[in-house]
């Protein structure tokens, strides 16, 4: 087989993967959770075969589960410049910081957390592509303490917009113990996309320039992809 036979079957596996990942992406009920829900609900006929009040906790358990990874479908707001929340949540505080990591200057740092009842999708906040991914930390601190955006396990997610740099972190918590990510370096992505999760329970941030127009302020709660946070000057 020729080198042009194999990269033609080579662009069409990705093309195949690609769709593949975007309908995984965009099902009800998010591809991670399957590995926790299929046992809940072969556990739940198992004892039921015995009998029914012994399969009740296993039932409430996988009932729970199915609730967590829930990933709801939502009408974006995609007008030019606007900024959508990264994730669904409640915003714990919006500070101004320098962020060294990827912003090179100061920013407006806006902290969402995420209870163990959110949606526990990430959205792209605006369209961008995506410059910069980088995974740190080692502890599990609850993630609604200050310190646990410096110290917890956790992933920057670096993203170029048309009007400049912004930063998505994802931060793990007490009972969130794994980060998911679904995008990489040179990735083209559209305002409110999908592209990761946090297990039950976490700490999203978002960086944004110092002249971005906020709409929010803390105490309000977020539905990510839906809810507009602020937008750029344009």
């Amino acid at each position: 087989m020729n080198y042009h036979a194999n990269n033609v079957i080579f662009r069409h596996m990705v093309v195949i993967h690609d769709k593949r990942g975007e309908v995984m992406h965009k099902s009800i009920i998010a591809f991670e959770g399957w590995p926790f829900i299929i046992p809940g609900i072969l556990l739940s006929i198992a004892t039921g075969l015995h009998s029914i009040k012994w399969s009740i906790p296993f039932i409430i358990l996988t009932l729970f589960t199915v609730w967590f990874f829930r990933n709801p479908p939502r009408r974006i707001a995609e007008s030019p410049g606007v900024i959508v929340a990264p994730a669904d949540g409640k915003v714990m505080s919006i500070n101004a910081v320098h962020e060294d990591k990827f912003m090179g200057n100061e920013s407006i740092q806006i902290r969402i957390f995420l209870n163990i009842f959110s949606v526990h999708i990430n959205r792209v906040p605006v369209q961008a592509k995506v410059d910069w991914i980088h995974r740190t930390g080692g502890l599990h601190l609850p993630a609604y303490k200050t310190e646990a955006g410096d110290r917890n396990v956790q992933n920057y997610v670096g993203l170029i917009t048309e009007w400049g740099k912004i930063l998505v972190v994802q931060i793990t918590g007490l009972v969130a113990r794994r980060i998911v990510c679904w995008v990489q370096p040179g990735d083209e992505v559209n305002t409110g996309q999908r592209f990761g999760l946090i297990r039950f329970g976490s700490c999203t941030e978002l960086y944004l320039p110092c002249d971005v127009e906020l709409a929010i302020q803390p105490g309000d709660r977020l539905k990510g992809g839906k809810t507009v946070i602020g937008k750029f000057n344009i």
